[in-house]
Parts: structure tokens; C-alpha cells; sequence
């Protein structure tokens, strides 16, 4: 059976902690190495990953790159706007020929059904790199980092701050598999996708909706936010508004516990989401997410094609 990994529970928790595990492995291993030279033992030599991107994005076209070509294998990049993919070729055609090309396709794209075509059409794993629904790449390059900092998933004290977004499905996803809790900051009309607040509960984890971002922060473990307006999302200025007082500050963060951490998936609106004195401060670990995007990746790369 192919392996998809359209969301975190298309793994589960077990395959989940075992991409963890080999994601830190293999960033130990190779340590101080130019960004370049491929793993030593090469794991998908001769396989071709297409990356499909129908949305902009660095972090995720740099890091899936990146990733591939240290595992040995080629990366094949198309963009809706230079590609058959923006004049009206089906998703299930586009499956189909992608399947003849490459070993593997990710895809970033706005609406999660098109993903889910995609998938049932290929012949090859699909991997989502984003949708408008979920974003379960970012979220295993999250849990890396949390747990490279020293502090447990089991019992963790999240706290998210503003839009119930994508990214905060994914969390909460995450909180079911690996039993941690996950406090949501967020304006009236703003909440979470329902469907993942109640699997994740129903697995044990305790998914707060809050309207007070204080109550929402205090006491957290780690203190997580994201942009407010996504890409191609209409009435910014009335968005905005409602989530100015979801803002993670100094004095914000001063009310999570002393060595809680702050992490941001990027890129970030400086003075809208976060403070400079925040994201650049002692307790952000931005950075090193940014770069466990490539770590995470390699990972469930090896996963999806079955090497791991």
C-alpha cells in the first residue's frame, strides 16, 4: 500500500516518533558538513522527488530541495504558472504523468480536496508540503525541535496565539498522537478545525479554545504563534484587528514558565504576531526550526518510500 502522508495520522504516532528519531541521527551525523555532500549511506540514490507549488514559498521549496539531493536523490520543481498545472490540466492527469516521472510528489496547495485527488490517482507517495487544512511537515520539524531543546512531548503545556489555523490543526493532530496539551489563544470566528479538536481529545489530549491570550500562555512550556493573514486570504484589515491582542510581547511571554520556548513556522509580520524582542530573543528557537525543516523532511521522505 502507497504511503501518503497527507496528514500526521497517515503515519501515526509510532512512524511519527521513529522520523524523529532518525531526523536527529542523521543531523548528528552530519555535523559540520558543507550543506551539499550527501549522507554517507545515500538512501534514495537514483529516486526522483517532484515538488509541485501552486503557493509561493521558501521554506518549504529550499528545505524539500535540499533534503532530497542530501539523500542521495534529484529534485524536479513545477510551479502552477509555469506548468500545465495553471491551464486547466486535471489533478488525476497530473497524478498519473507525475507518477511515471518521479518516486515521490509533494505538492503545496490551497484547498486540502486536491491533495486527496491527487493521492488517489498517484502511483507514488504523496507528501503534503502545505493546504489550506494542514500542515504536517512543519509540525514533525516542530516536534524535532522541541525535542532537541530537552523538554518531553508527553505532558507538554502549548499555548498558541491567534488565528486557529492550519498549522494549529496540525498541532493539535500532533497533541492526540503523542499526549500533549495544546491551549488555543484565538479571536470569535477564528477557532480551529472542529474535526481535529475532537479526534485529539477523544486520544486523551486536553484542547483549550481561549479568548484571553494570558490565560491561554500562562504557565505554557512553549509559546507557538504564526502569521495572521495567509497568502490570497481577503478582508486582512478586519483580520488583523481582531487579532492584535493575541500579539506575543515580552510581557506576554513573561507569563509562560521560565525556560518555556517560542517558535514561529515563518515568515513572520514583525510587530503584528511577535515583537522583535521576542522572535530574537533568548528563548526563540525560530531559527533552529527553520533549518529542522530540512532534518524533519528527510525523514519523512525515508518513511513515505518505505527505507524507514
Amino acid at each position: 500500500m502507497t504511503r501518503h502522508f497527507l496528514n500526521l495520522s497517515d503515519a501515526g504516532g509510532d512512524a511519527v516518533a521513529a522520523m524523529l528519531s532518525d531526523a536527529i541521527a542523521r543531523k548528528a551525523a552530519r555535523a559540520g558538513w558543507p550543506k551539499a555532500r550527501p549522507d554517507a549511506d545515500k538512501p534514495l540514490v537514483d529516486h526522483v522527488l517532484a515538488m509541485v507549488f501552486e503557493k509561493n514559498s521558501t521554506r518549504t521549496r529550499c528545505s524539500f530541495d535540499i533534503a532530497i539531493r542530501q539523500l542521495g536523490g534529484v529534485p524536479m520543481i513545477l510551479d502552477a504558472g509555469t506548468s500545465q498545472l495553471g491551464r486547466g490540466e486535471t489533478i488525476a492527469d497530473t497524478a498519473r504523468v507525475l507518477s511515471r516521472y518521479a518516486d515521490a510528489i509533494m505538492i503545496r496547495t490551497d484547498h486540502h480536496d486536491k491533495i486527496e485527488e491527487l493521492a488517489a490517482y498517484a502511483d507514488v507517495p504523496v507528501i503534503n508540503g502545505l493546504t489550506d487544512l494542514s500542515h504536517p511537515c512543519q509540525i514533525v520539524a516542530d516536534l524535532l525541535t522541541i525535542v532537541e531543546s530537552g523538554k518531553a512531548l508527553p505532558g507538554l503545556e502549548l499555548a498558541w496565539l491567534g488565528d486557529g489555523n492550519n498549522v494549529l490543526s496540525s498541532l493539535i493532530e500532533a497533541a492526540g498522537l503523542f499526549g500533549f496539551n495544546v491551549r488555543a489563544g484565538c479571536p470569535q470566528g477564528y477557532e480551529p478545525d472542529a474535526a481535529f479538536v475532537e479526534a485529539a481529545r477523544a486520544k486523551g489530549a486536553r484542547i483549550d479554545i481561549l479568548r484571553d491570550a494570558r490565560e491561554a500562555v500562562t504557565g505554557a512550556d512553549l509559546v507557538v504563534t504564526d502569521t495572521w493573514v495567509s497568502m490570497g486570504q481577503e478582508h486582512a484589515h478586519n483580520k488583523i484587528a481582531a487579532m492584535a491582542p493575541y500579539q506575543v510581547d515580552e510581557r506576554l511571554m513573561g507569563a509562560a514558565k521560565g525556560d518555556a520556548l517560542f517558535l514561529h513556522c515563518l515568515p513572520a509580520h514583525r510587530g503584528e504576531e511577535v515583537v522583535d524582542a521576542v522572535i530574537d530573543g533568548a528563548q526563540s528557537r525560530v531559527w533552529d526550526e527553520a533549518e529542522n525543516r530540512v532534518h524533519a523532511q528527510k525523514s519523512v521522505l525515508l518513511w513515505a518510500l518505505e527505507k524507514l
